[in-house]
């Protein structure tokens, strides 16, 4: 089992800069993530991270924006977001893989709302 805590998000104006936190117990997975879900939209990979080997995977729309790291002491995994957009605005929802199954996200935070004002 595992579980994850999210914090972090909130309201900023585009430009600015948010990191997002998740603190995740029990067993160590695989990999961990974030996606994002807008209202009306469908959910949306944002990017990922290998828990031992720290390998990071983005999507085209956060590239150069965005990075996920992770602190395998504190079991903790960060997304920091610069250059906010407004279409940024999202939860954003950690998640993790405990299968080692590509894509396969079996455990989801609560997620985090983060709204970019223009």
């Amino acid at each position: 089992q595992v579980q994850l805590v999210e914090s972090g998000g909130g309201l900023v104006q585009a430009g600015g800069s948010l990191r997002l936190s998740c603190a995740a117990s029990g067993r160590t997975s695989y990999r961990m993530g974030w996606l994002r879900q807008a209202p009306g939209k469908e959910r949306e990979f944002v990017a990922s991270i290998s828990w031992r080997g720290g390998w990071t995977d983005y999507a085209d729309s956060v590239k150069g924006r965005f990075t996920i790291s992770r602190d395998n002491a504190k079991n903790t995994v960060y997304l920091q977001m610069n250059s906010l957009k407004p279409e940024d605005t999202a939860v954003y929802y950690c998640v993790s893989d405990s299968t080692g199954e590509l894509g396969m996200w079996d455990y989801w935070g609560q997620g985090t709302q983060v709204t970019v004002s223009s």
